[in-house]
C-alpha cells in the first residue's frame, strides 16, 4: 500500500483553528476507588489533537493503551486525569444526556463487525436503528440505509438480509455504513481492518479515505501495524506502555523514525517484496532491541529503557519529555 499524506481542507463543525478533537494529558487507570489510585496507568499523560477532515493514527504494540484511549473518547472507559474536548466542548465525563447527544457526531468502527450487528436483525434494521432513535421515520430510515449500503459498495437489497449472509469484509463495510449513517464529524476506527485479509484491507482503507474526502470526516485510526496507519493517516502518534514515544507527520515518522521503538515498528512491518522483507529483518536484528516478552514493566524513567540499546542510567531515573527532532516530537534523551 502506498503512502497517502495529502493535506485536507478544514471542514465540519469545528470553528477555524479549533481542533475537532483535543486530548490533553490523558490518564486512565483501571479499577475502582483506592485500587485505581494505586494502579499503574494504562494511559499516562497522552496529548494529541485532530483537525476537521484529518486522520490521526494511533499505533503501538498490544498493551500500549491505544484502544483504551479510543474507549475513553467514546465514553466507554472512565478517565482518571486530563481532558477530552470535542468541537471545543469538554466531554471528559459527560452526563447521560450529553453522551446521547454525541451519539450522532462521534461514532466508532471496531475490529469485530459482529459487535455492532445484531445477528437476529436484518441489515436494514441495524442501520436504521440509530436513525429511528433520533426520530427519523421508518420509511426515511430504510431509504437512507439503502443509500448508505450502496455508498460502501453493497447492493441496496442487502437491507433485507442478515449478517450471517455476508463475508467478513462485507460485514465490515456494513459496520462502516452503520457508523456513517448519522453523518458524524469524527469516527474512531479501532483495529478496523486488522482481522481482514490484505486485499480486503485495501478495499476498506480506500473506502474510508474516499468517504473522508467526500464528507470532510475526521478519523482516529487505531492499529498495531504502522504500514496500515501510514496509508490512511496524515499524522501518527506512536505509543508504548501508555506513553507517547514519537508523534508527527506520517512521512516524518514512518520514513525517518527517530525513536528506537518507532524504528523497530517500521522494521517489523511486513512488506510483499522478499528482498525488502529480508532487508528489514536484518535491520531489526541490527537495532539490538529486545522483545517485549523478555522484559517486565517497571515504574519510573523511560518505559522503553529495558529494551532500548541506547538506554543509560538517566533513562532509568528521568522520564524523557517530548522534544522536536527534525519534523517530529520524540520522547527520547538520545534520539
Amino acid at each position: 500500500m502506498s503512502i497517502e499524506t495529502v493535506e485536507r481542507p478544514s471542514t465540519g463543525a469545528a470553528t477555524a483553528g479549533q481542533p475537532m478533537l483535543d486530548v490533553k494529558d490523558l490518564v486512565v487507570r483501571y479499577g475502582n476507588g483506592r485500587k485505581a489510585s494505586s494502579a499503574p496507568a494504562a494511559v499516562d499523560g497522552v496529548s494529541f489533537s485532530i483537525q476537521a477532515g484529518e486522520t490521526v493514527g494511533l499505533v503501538g504494540e498490544s498493551g500500549s493503551g491505544k484502544s483504551t484511549i479510543g474507549k475513553a473518547i467514546l465514553g466507554l472507559q472512565k478517565v482518571s486525569g486530563g481532558s477530552i474536548a470535542f468541537q471545543g466542548k469538554d466531554i471528559t465525563s459527560p452526563d447521560a444526556a450529553r453522551r446521547r447527544a454525541l451519539g450522532s457526531e462521534l461514532r466508532a468502527v471496531f475490529q469485530d463487525p459482529n459487535s455492532s450487528l445484531n445477528p437476529r436483525m436484518t441489515i436494514g434494521a441495524s442501520l436504521a436503528e440509530p436513525l429511528r432513535v433520533r426520530g427519523v421515520s421508518a420509511g426515511e430510515a430504510r431509504t437512507r440505509a439503502r443509500d448508505m449500503l450502496e455508498r460502501v459498495g453493497l447492493a441496496g437489497d442487502a437491507v433485507d438480509r442478515y449478517p450471517s449472509q455476508f463475508s467478513g469484509g462485507q460485514r465490515q463495510r456494513i459496520s462502516v455504513a452503520r457508523a456513517l449513517i448519522c453523518e458524524p464529524q469524527l469516527v474512531v476506527c479501532d483495529e478496523a481492518v486488522s482481522a481482514l485479509d490484505l486485499s480486503t484491507q485495501a478495499q476498506v482503507l480506500n473506502l474510508l479515505a474516499d468517504l473522508r474526502d467526500e464528507r470532510g470526516l475526521s478519523y482516529l485510526f487505531i492499529a498495531h501495524d504502522i504500514s496500515v496507519v501510514q496509508f490512511l493517516a496524515q499524522r501518527v502518534v506512536v505509543l508504548y506502555r501508555g506513553q507517547v514515544m514519537e508523534a508527527g507527520p506520517t512521512a516524518a515518522v514512518t520514513e525517518s523514525p527517530k525513536h528506537p521503538f518507532t524504528q523497530a515498528l517500521v522494521a517489523a512491518s511486513p512488506v510483499p517484496r522478499p528482498a525488502e522483507q529480508a532487508r528489514r529483518r536484518a535491520l531489526r536484528e541490527s537495532l539490538g532491541i529486545r522483545t517485549a516478552a523478555a522484559v517486565a514493566a517497571t515504574p519510573g524513567g523511560c518505559p522503553f529503557r529495558q529494551r532500548c540499546p541506547l538506554a543509560t542510567e538517566l533513562c532509568a531515573t528521568e522520564r524523557p519529555a517530548l522534544r522536536r527532532v527534525g519534523n517530529a516530537d520524540v520522547a527520547c534523551h538520545y534520539a
